[in-house]
């Protein structure tokens, strides 16, 4: 996308879609709201799953119902800021984040000990996931799934777009904005994007403060991208109109992973794990937790040139 075209983006979101908002201090979160799918029957894995940018754990039901016939236990907490949490709206910053998803996995463990666990990002938890287990010292899971990955940060936001945002959200933190003006879609599912406007968890009016706090996530996963070494299935929407497909597959390539895997659906969107075609999604999911060659056909390494498959899964 060219920096004319973002430029307009962001006055269109100043200027289209803006709403009244008075600051006030985040109220303390204690323990995060989750949910739980229990496998049917005994469960063999344990994924636990990390919502998007104003999203919240209810992002992964029908993943949840496509996984649990399969043994796979999902596991999804509301991320501080979002969700049912009390200081909903408000971007407690990447470092929060960060120790929030450690603190998950680590009682995720304790409650399935024995069996193997996994993590799962959408678009910013796949932000999340890379920062939180970049680090030597980070908690130890078999491997991670970054769907959709918010990765428009460091060198891939162009400067102009970067310091309108800066200077608007100094000026006004704590003035909404909607995007509704601009068109777009995350998903091709009309059920689904009508059941998120009525959704009273899911963050219509989002604070530009917000959104300089998500740049520097992003710009956070863009620099720790190298260092990120575990086996992961990165899963990319050609028709994603919320993070450009082309970000997502250059930020997979920067993933320092030696086992890293890329899938990128023709007909996906943003929201890969509720589009029309989600059950293919769903499939190479668990093909993958199960360690076996992806059904699509689409995998390929990271870092293979586009045309490349990768039938090994």
């Amino acid at each position: 996308m060219g920096r004319r075209r973002l430029l307009a983006v962001l006055l269109l979101l100043l200027l289209g879609g803006c709403a009244a908002g008075v600051g006030r201090p985040p109220a303390p979160a204690g323990e995060l709201p989750s949910r739980i799918w229990p496998a049917s029957g005994p469960a063999r894995a344990v994924l636990l799953a990390v919502h998007g940018f104003n999203d919240h754990k209810g992002a992964f039901a029908l993943l949840a119902r496509e996984l649990a016939p399969r043994g796979v236990t999902l596991v999804a907490y509301d991320q501080r800021g979002f969700g049912a949490n009390p200081d909903r709206g408000f971007f407690p910053g990447w470092e929060t984040l960060v120790l929030d998803l450690r603190a998950q996995l680590v009682k995720v463990r304790e409650a399935y000990p024995g069996l193997p666990l996994f993590v799962l990002g959408e678009s910013m938890g796949a932000a999340v996931v890379v920062a939180a287990l970049s680090a030597p010292d980070a908690p130890r899971v078999r491997g991670a799934i970054l769907a959709a990955p918010a990765a428009w940060g460091g060198r891939e936001l162009p400067w102009l777009y970067r310091a309108l945002l800066t200077v608007a959200a100094a000026l006004a933190p704590d003035l909404r904005v909607t995007g509704a003006s601009l068109g777009r879609r995350a998903s091709d599912n009309l059920e689904v994007l009508q059941a998120l406007a009525r959704d009273p968890l899911f963050i219509r009016e989002t604070r530009l403060a917000a959104l300089r706090g998500l740049v520097a996530l992003m710009d956070r996963a863009q620099e720790r991208a190298p260092d990120f070494r575990l086996p992961v299935l990165v899963l990319v929407g050609a028709r994603d109109e919320i993070v450009p497909p082309e970000v997502q597959r250059r930020f997979a390539q920067r993933l320092g992973s030696p086992l890293c895997r890329l899938v990128v659906y023709p007909d996906g969107w943003h929201l890969l794990f509720r589009d029309l075609q989600r059950a293919r999604v769903a499939e190479d999911v668990l093909a993958w937790l199960e360690g076996r060659p992806l059904p699509s056909g689409l995998a390929r390494a990271c870092r293979e040139p586009a045309g490349g498959r990768d039938q090994a899964g």
